[in-house]
């Protein structure tokens, strides 16, 4: 993990919108995808759960996330039971090497050694949380329907968004500094109540970016601009396909909804091999707004984009 392997490039259209682009899953699609130890995903996330647990892990006061991270862990053991199962009372993740026993970790014949003394360092409460964070390369939040809002948050790998500042807002709030947000924001209370209903739906988004990691927290974003002196080619040598396959899972009984977040990052050309996929790329990229190509930091990138795209395209 941490590729963009897995992206569904129907996704990429032009003209370029921002808009819901839910569609259902098909059945049996699965919603979760292990992590295993050496892959980048787990790295990354173990040394955000390490120095910036805070800011990662999030509730909103009185918030009980309990009957949702039921759900989720019941889910998690049925789609990859090697991944993650309930045995003698305690929740394990095998390919980690560790279980919780109550809230304590407990480490299972060939333990990854850094997964222990992270789940140690947090509150009681976060350990099941941060171990399904780990023991999945996806992120999680909960929906509310009722009220549009977003009162629980274990992401480690936001894409350029700070998840302490989301926590508890509504859908149309945490949707306000997008640009081009008209539709989107119009859709927030009917988007909450159609997730959190029976049904199962999924949506890609993507973008090219500069920064080369899988946690992009505003605060540890390199601001620096795209290179001005850069040629096209140098250009597209530095930047980076991020894409996010989004799911949720529903909660029986509540009108709430896991939301996953799998973030995918790969090197632009290695990305955009196909030519075809270069050219969906260069159209929609061609079509975006002036206030989509601001709020993405692609204006000073976005000719000498163009022209390599469509040199990979042909």
């Amino acid at each position: 993990m941490g590729s963009a392997a897995g992206f569904d490039f129907t996704a990429v259209t032009a003209p370029f919108r921002m808009q819901p682009g839910l569609r259902r899953l098909a059945p049996g699609a699965p919603q979760l995808t292990p992590s295993r130890p050496g892959q980048r995903v787990l790295r990354e996330k173990l040394a955000v759960l390490a120095a910036f647990a805070p800011q990662a892990l999030l509730a909103a006061p009185g918030f009980d996330a309990a009957p949702a991270l039921a759900a989720l862990c019941e889910h998690a053991a049925a789609e990859h039971p090697g991944a993650w199962r309930h045995q003698a009372g305690t929740w394990q993740a095998p390919l980690l090497g560790w279980s919780l026993v109550g809230d304590e970790p407990r480490a299972d014949g060939d333990a990854l050694p850094e997964v222990g003394p992270c789940l140690s360092a947090l509150p009681s409460a976060w350990r099941l949380p941060a171990l399904l964070c780990l023991a999945f390369a996806e992120d999680f939040a909960v929906i509310d329907g009722d009220s549009a809002r977003i009162p629980w948050l274990a992401v480690c790998l936001p894409s350029n968004w700070a998840p302490e500042e989301k926590v508890g807002r509504h859908f149309a709030e945490v949707h306000a500094p997008v640009a081009d947000n008209q539709l989107l924001v119009n859709a927030s209370d009917h988007l909450a109540r159609l997730v959190t209903q029976a049904d199962r739906w999924e949506r890609f988004v993507w973008t090219i970016t500069r920064h080369p990691r899988l946690h992009a927290h505003p605060d540890r974003v390199d601001p620096a601009p795209w290179s001005p002196a850069a040629s096209a080619d140098e250009l597209a040598s530095r930047a980076f396909f991020r894409t996010e396959h989004q799911t949720f899972i529903p909660v029986a009984g509540l009108r709430q909804a896991v939301f996953t977040i799998r973030v995918g990052l790969a090197p632009l050309a290695q990305a955009l091999a196909d030519p075809a996929q270069a050219r969906q790329v260069h159209d929609a990229l061609s079509t975006m707004s002036p206030s989509v190509l601001a709020y993405r930091g692609l204006t000073d990138a976005r000719d000498r984009l163009l022209d390599w795209l469509a040199r990979r395209a042909s």
